[in-house]
């Protein structure tokens, strides 16, 4: 049977022609150069093209591994924002402890008495007493009646002690109260507790005393509990009404009562650890004569 398809060119042809156009193309190599790079010039572009999807997955995956380094250093960066931010506010407090114990320092207490630092672990819970507990007992030499400052006045008195710590009564308590005089005259009075922090009782005084609002009460010295000097309070009201028989006279302590931390304990000249009571009314410090202008 005769095949449908006549058979093609021979292998030996195309073997020849092969050779031929090879020698050809041997021989006319350095003309075609122009001609080549025609063709490169018209491919280039292609070839740009073509890189298009390489250079598209390298930038995504660069772009990828970027946000992941950024988001991996914004955390890091927030982990150590909020660490600093810590230690900014325990230096706050540190800082405002500093301030507190600079102005306690520089309190108006006489540079030749013995003073500690003491710090309040406990304030009074029963609203009808103004005590607070500081860290410092017989151990450290307190004794009871011991004066106690602030870095603006007289806070109060020791009353108990215990061998670590010790009981401080305020001198706005109703049991407490503190000879004083007057800065501007020298007139002798007698500061009494009410039991409000904010606020003091001058009891007995005659209407015909000088006092003006505004006047500085500071301690008188009298008692021998309470050096002489120290700031009390200050004069905020005076009324002189006619029927009573004596002026309604109140003063505000110049001790923050309200938001103390740190207090100065006070050894006055003189052997004091004999004392054991506390401050009371005192009467040999409300002579009549001291009454007057």
């Amino acid at each position: 049977m005769k095949p449908i398809f006549a058979r093609g060119i021979s292998n030996q042809f195309r073997l020849t022609l092969a050779i031929v156009l090879s020698v050809i193309l041997l021989v006319a190599n350095d003309r075609l150069e122009p001609v080549r790079q025609s063709i490169s010039s018209l491919l280039g572009p292609l070839q740009y093209v073509a890189n298009i999807p390489g250079v598209v997955l390298d930038w995504s995956a660069e772009s990828i591994a970027t946000r992941n380094m950024l988001a991996k250093q914004n955390k890091q960066l927030l982990r150590q924002q909020l660490l600093m931010s810590e230690r900014l506010q325990r230096f706050e407090h540190l800082r405002q402890e500093n301030d507190r114990l600079r102005a306690l320092l520089g309190s108006p207490v006489h540079m030749d008495s013995k003073k500690m630092v003491a710090e309040v672990m406990e304030v009074a819970s029963d609203p009808f007493r103004h005590y607070v507990v500081l860290n410092h007992g017989a151990r450290s030499g307190v004794f009871v009646g011991q004066p106690v400052v602030d870095a603006h006045g007289v806070v109060g008195q020791v009353v108990e002690i215990s061998e670590l710590t010790s009981r401080v009564l305020l001198i706005s308590d109703v049991t407490h109260a503190i000879p004083v005089r007057v800065t501007r005259n020298d007139v002798r009075l007698v500061a009494q507790g009410i039991g409000e922090l904010d606020e003091l009782e001058l009891r007995h005084v005659a209407k015909s005393t000088d006092l003006r609002v505004g006047d500085l009460l500071v301690s008188s010295g009298l008692g021998k509990r309470f050096p002489e000097g120290y700031p009390v309070a200050r004069i905020m009201k005076v009324e002189r009404d006619d029927g009573q028989s004596y002026a309604t006279v109140t003063a505000q302590p110049l001790a923050a009562l309200d938001r103390i931390r740190y207090l100065l304990l006070i050894w006055p000249d003189g052997n004091q650890s004999e004392l054991s009571e506390p401050q009371a009314e005192p009467q040999a410090d409300e002579p009549k004569a001291e009454e007057t202008p």
